[in-house]
């Protein structure tokens, strides 16, 4: 699976669910967050990733960042509700591509990705701590936090997995070590940060390329959520501790409190970023989308400014 299986760069991802959904009327209120629509209103999500592939984008990220088995036990659902939601995840993406596949016919190049994601323990505690780390856990317990919905993903088939918006060193190094252990999948790493020379939980951008920059199930490493004006830099940093392709999906450039779970009127990009990607690509990225607050919309120029830069 060399190259994101084999496919030729630069690949776009989609932009935001969660605020997606919530811009289409869904109620994301409570610890679960967009996890509770898996069962609530599937086919919101379904009709999410299908206008994000009809805007362009060659990767779609699955509705289970949130989707982990403490949070839905701590709600009140059974295992047996939690596996088949975290499934769920999976089979709407499923369900999306085949019907895009359906509207377009036959259309040029392979079809479009499933990314399972795999969201970081900070996202379960839902107070901004994957902005921050420093969770005081022990490795054992980050692994048997993970590892059930790992498994269940996989066993819905996607073709990859995203281990998205970590802040923690530790917690990369729990994921890889759980990864080695079905050693025929491929996964990404992303990271939030706290500033262009270190990931949000203070270590630098050097440790990371070390852990992760030469390991052959890593098929691209770099950030998301990250305010879009500090990308380039933590591309470059990070360009300079491995060859493998870069990976960037930033916020919208709006800040977001995590106390008073709102979002602040702080400046937010042009569409699919200005002429950021542009540095981006320049920086090592291959693989680019949008994260919290972007929409279809974002995407869709997205995929037309890396038309115009690949001719």
């Amino acid at each position: 699976m060399n190259q994101l299986l084999n496919r030729q760069l630069p690949l776009v991802l989609d932009g935001a669910l969660a605020t997606e959904l919530e811009q289409r009327g869904a109620d994301l209120s409570g610890g679960l967050w967009s996890a509770r629509i898996l069962q609530e209103q599937p086919e919101l999500i379904r009709s999410v990733h299908l206008d994000y592939f009809r805007a362009g984008a060659d990767v779609a990220i699955t509705a289970s960042y949130q989707a982990a088995r403490a949070g839905f036990l701590k709600a009140g659902y059974t295992e047996k509700q939690a596996k088949e939601l975290v499934q769920r995840s999976v089979e709407l993406a499923q369900e999306a591509r085949v019907a895009y596949l359906e509207e377009t016919g036959l259309p040029e190049g392979p079809a479009p990705l499933i990314a399972g994601s795999v969201g970081p323990y900070g996202a379960y505690l839902a107070d901004g701590a994957e902005y921050r780390g420093h969770y005081g856990l022990t490795d054992e317990a980050l692994r048997d936090f993970h590892l059930p919905r790992i498994e269940w993903l996989l066993a819905a088939a996607p073709d990859l997995l995203a281990f998205e918006t970590l802040p923690s060193l530790q917690e990369a190094e729990v994921l890889l070590r759980l990864l080695e252990t079905f050693p025929q999948v491929q996964a990404w790493f992303s990271f939030t940060a706290k500033d262009t020379a270190h990931i949000s939980e203070g270590q630098p951008i050097s440790a990371v390329g070390q852990l992760l920059g030469t390991h052959p199930q890593v098929v691209a490493l770099g950030f998301n959520c990250i305010p879009p004006h500090l990308g380039t830099a933590l591309l470059s940093n990070l360009k300079q501790h491995t060859s493998k392709p870069l990976i960037i999906y930033p916020n919208s450039g709006e800040g977001w409190d995590a106390e008073r779970q709102c979002w602040l009127p702080t400046y937010r990009v042009p569409k699919g970023f200005g002429a950021l990607p542009q540095a981006w690509l320049a920086a090592g990225a291959g693989l680019l989308g949008g994260c919290c607050r972007t929409r279809p919309e974002d995407i869709r120029v997205l995929r037309e400014r890396l038309r115009r830069e690949i001719r």
